[in-house]
């Protein structure tokens, strides 16, 4: 059995998968005080900021891994989802929008499985990458849970600004990758 090289960027991602039952603990304890959106929210934010650093320094010290490459993106997977799971459980989030967007993570995993199979990687694209910047920063005023109506709105626009943005990635990818799915078929 081959042994996982635990480097820096490794770690911070194996971090971020551990930050996410105090996220959630804290968000969900928030119905009895309001001072745990805040906590919840830096933990957020913490998930967020490693998530940045691990591929900078993988990329900058040349540690990229076989275990970094499939497990940083679950990580993410793993925290977005779990958070808008959870908010949308607390009724911050329409069911609806969070099933398109845990759908296309699905759907790009799935794409990217096939791809891998044939040789091929599918690098997040610019489309994904400011996705996903969205989406963190609507999952953090969601957090916030904003009772004034200002930023109510500015809080709704940037999570429907975060649903097009999934659908408009998920259609890049599939435009630009459409080969992967044929010639998965030989």
């Amino acid at each position: 059995m081959k042994k996982i090289e635990m480097n820096l960027p490794n770690k911070l991602t194996i971090f971020r998968i551990c930050l996410i039952p105090p996220f959630l603990l804290f968000l969900y304890l928030s119905v009895f005080s309001p001072a745990n959106n805040w906590i919840a929210l830096g933990i957020f934010i913490l998930a967020s900021v490693t998530d940045y650093f691990d591929g900078k320094i993988a990329r900058e010290r040349n540690l990229i891994t076989n275990f970094g490459k499939f497990m940083d993106p679950l990580a993410d997977k793993l925290l977005v989802c779990s958070a808008l799971i959870a908010l949308c459980q607390l009724d911050r989030i329409h069911g609806l929008v969070v099933i398109v967007i845990i759908a296309r993570e699905f759907i790009i995993s799935g794409f990217r499985l096939i791809a891998s199979d044939n040789g091929k990687v599918i690098a997040a694209s610019w489309w994904g990458k400011v996705k996903t910047f969205v989406q963190m920063a609507a999952v953090m005023l969601l957090v916030i849970d904003f009772k004034n109506m200002p930023m109510y709105v500015i809080t709704q626009i940037l999570v429907y600004v975060a649903l097009a943005l999934t659908v408009i990635s998920l259609i890049d990818y599939m435009r630009k990758n459409k080969d992967v799915l044929y010639h998965s078929n030989k």
